[in-house]
């Protein structure tokens, strides 16, 4: 089994539980957030809908910088809507799937270098950028949404098996 064929279970299966936590997210709650330091519940929102754009990043380029000393930096505006961000992350989803699918054994091992205003962070092969940047960090970020959830009395989906809001014990 090749790579890719052995991360994309895992991938849907993750996609599928975070796109769950996004239909939660009421719009009136988008400005949202626990702390002064906290991102908004909407700009959290927007960012898990964008991490699926991390296998692009990862698959078709060899090295990125967060914070190009030539560039503005890369920067998402957050979306105005709940359907809007389901439209995003399901576009981005797809994209990733159909990346990941096509990545060969070879292509994942190649070292991949992430940047910071042109100082290397990091390096890893592909196949870690997909799985630190796109599932684990969507896991965490999802998880941050699952407080948000909780904290504004909103319905929290199962994840791993039944929250506390859908078990029927």
């Amino acid at each position: 089994m090749s790579l890719s064929q052995a991360l994309l279970p895992e991938f849907d299966n993750e996609m599928m539980i975070t796109r769950k936590t996004l239909a939660q997210i009421p719009e009136d709650k988008f400005d949202w957030k626990p702390h002064d330091k906290s991102a908004t519940l909407g700009s959290l929102a927007t960012h898990l809908a964008n991490l699926p754009t991390w296998a692009s990043l990862a698959i078709e380029k060899d090295v990125f910088d967060l914070a190009p000393p030539d560039a503005p930096a890369p920067h998402a505006t957050p979306a105005a809507t709940r359907d809007e961000i389901l439209e995003t992350f399901d576009r981005n989803v797809a994209a990733a799937r159909e990346l990941i699918a096509a990545a060969s054994d070879e292509q994942l091992a190649q070292k991949w270098t992430l940047l910071n205003g042109g100082k290397e962070i990091m390096s890893l092969p592909r196949v870690g950028v997909l799985r630190g940047f796109v599932m684990n960090h969507t896991i965490h970020h999802r998880a941050q949404v699952g407080v948000y959830l909780r904290l504004n009395d909103v319905p929290v989906p199962s994840v791993y098996g039944p929250s506390a809001d859908e078990n029927p014990f």
